[in-house]
């Protein structure tokens, strides 16, 4: 039995090798994301794994084609699977998984830091240090303990916001279609996105990239928040609308963001663009805001959810090669 994964980085390999050393199973790696002109790779292998940002792209023809090499499954060893024509897969006979738990815990802590971040003011702080400015006035904070932390999509990343947020002290809300009464010891469900957006001092998103959430927060979003209030996205990029972010920062519609993905990331993030201009005025102008911080989709890499990330998906092959289920298919 063989695997291929793509799209691998180094800091993955200890798990790999750790996970085909206890399986006694041939596990193969490259660097690349899985496309048509790549796909020719993963001939000879009996499963692939692959983790990338960008759509697979092709027709239908590709996933039969993986079908016809004998390939039984697709997995994606991260949560979200928008770059994978799932229809299309499970047509061929594949079967696809992903790895929706990870761990909670490593996005939801990134968005109580940055939510930290941003209400203590630390951001502009820097700013001034860095000038040799040491004064304080004008940057006045609040605690959280003051503030109404709003989440959408309170499933398990959100649910685990939620928990961290209601820990700190800070009042929570949620909005979710999918309500969770074991959640209803740290938060309150609102009605309506709306309902939340206007109570909330911190907006925290944690919702799946579909074509229901994708704009979610466009303009008329945006003017119903609190002039005074943050947007914390740790989720996916499109889920915010970015030209109508810049234009309410610039406009003072809301205090501040902190964003950890961003649309069009995939040819910035995780690249070394030192010394150039980008292409990508949005980001640009964001990056000169003095209350928005930006993170290169990095809320997922823990030292535990990197290994979880690995064995979890490395599991879900495993299982479907040997003719079993698993609780992580499409």
């Amino acid at each position: 039995m063989k695997i291929l994964m793509y799209s691998v980085r180094d800091d993955e390999q200890d798990a790999i090798q750790a996970w085909a050393a206890a399986h006694q199973i041939q596990v193969d790696t490259n660097d690349l994301e899985f496309h048509p002109e790549t796909a020719d790779l993963v001939k000879g292998y009996d499963g692939l794994v692959i983790q990338q940002r960008s759509p697979i792209g092709g027709d239908a023809s590709l996933y039969q084609s993986l079908a016809a090499a004998g390939l039984k499954q697709l997995t994606s060893r991260t949560a979200g699977v928008d770059t994978i024509d799932i229809p299309a897969a499970k047509a061929a006979g594949l079967v696809v998984t992903n790895v929706p738990a990870y761990s909670p815990n490593s996005v939801a802590e990134m968005s109580v830091a940055q939510t930290m971040r941003l209400i203590r003011n630390l951001e502009m702080f820097d700013q001034r240090i860095s000038q040799q400015n040491f004064q304080w006035a004008g940057l006045q904070v609040r605690e959280i303990r003051s503030l109404t932390v709003g989440i959408i999509g309170a499933g398990r990343i959100g649910g685990t916001a939620a928990r961290l947020f209601h820990g700190l002290g800070a009042k929570v809300i949620a909005y979710d279609v999918v309500r969770h009464p074991e959640l209803e010891d740290v938060l309150t469900y609102v009605d309506t996105k709306e309902d939340l957006l206007r109570q909330a001092d911190v907006v925290d998103l944690h919702v799946d990239l579909n074509e229901t959430s994708a704009g979610l927060i466009d303009s008329a979003a945006l003017k119903l928040m609190k002039t005074d209030a943050y947007l914390i996205n740790a989720s996916r990029g499109p889920v915010i609308v970015t030209d109508d972010l810049v234009a309410a920062l610039k406009a003072g519609e809301i205090a501040g963001c902190a964003l950890d993905t961003v649309e069009g990331e995939n040819g910035l993030f995780n690249q070394n663009h030192q010394g150039e201009v980008l292409q990508d005025t949005n980001v640009a102008q964001l990056m000169q805001m003095p209350n928005v911080i930006i993170t290169p989709h990095v809320g997922f890499y823990t030292n535990l959810a990197v290994k979880n990330m690995v064995d979890i998906s490395l599991d879900d092959v495993l299982a479907i090669l040997n003719g079993e289920t698993t609780a992580h298919a499409f």
